[in-house]
């Protein structure tokens, strides 16, 4: 079964998150495993799903809503929940790895779903300040710079499964 990589972070980003969100989900796409993210047309759901669609890639997108109305054209599936920000937790569940980038709240507790319920992450351009140092110190949370370092990270996390 190809993996499944979960791509979090916010639907609002400035173009510097935006442009590093798109280079994960063309990463993802060349490695040939699967970017799953919340789906939506904005922000970095949108960004890495195109990033991935314009390699070729398979994208996913798990959508808060009961329409597909602000689905990202770049998903190849659309899953309807309809659970709002519940979805998070079908996200996580259905990742192998996260890369959580800048995002808010919501990012945050897919960050703290992800932990609670053993998925790795990956953490770029998202400051978590002190949050989970337990999770660091056992390496189950890694930050990294640059979006081939996510890449590298989420080899490492996956070579562990």
């Amino acid at each position: 079964m190809r993996p499944v990589i979960g791509v979090m972070g916010g639907g609002v980003a400035d173009e510097a998150t935006l442009e590093r969100a798109r280079e994960v989900g063309v990463l993802i796409a060349r490695e040939g495993w699967v970017l799953l993210n919340g789906g939506r047309d904005c922000g970095v759901m949108a960004a890495s799903a195109a990033g991935a669609c314009a390699e070729g890639g398979l994208v996913i997108g798990i959508l808060p809503d009961e329409t597909a109305a602000r689905a990202t054209p770049d998903l190849d599936i659309a899953i309807l929940t309809g659970m709002g920000d519940a979805r998070n937790v079908i996200n996580v569940l259905s990742s192998s790895v996260i890369v959580a980038m800048r995002g808010g709240a919501g990012t945050i507790s897919e960050v703290a779903h992800a932990l609670k319920l053993g998925r790795p992450v990956v953490v770029l351009d998202l400051n978590l300040g002190g949050l989970f140092p337990a999770e660091r110190a056992s390496g189950r949370l890694v930050d990294v710079d640059t979006p081939l370092e996510a890449i590298s990270a989420v080899h490492r996390f996956l070579a562990e499964e």
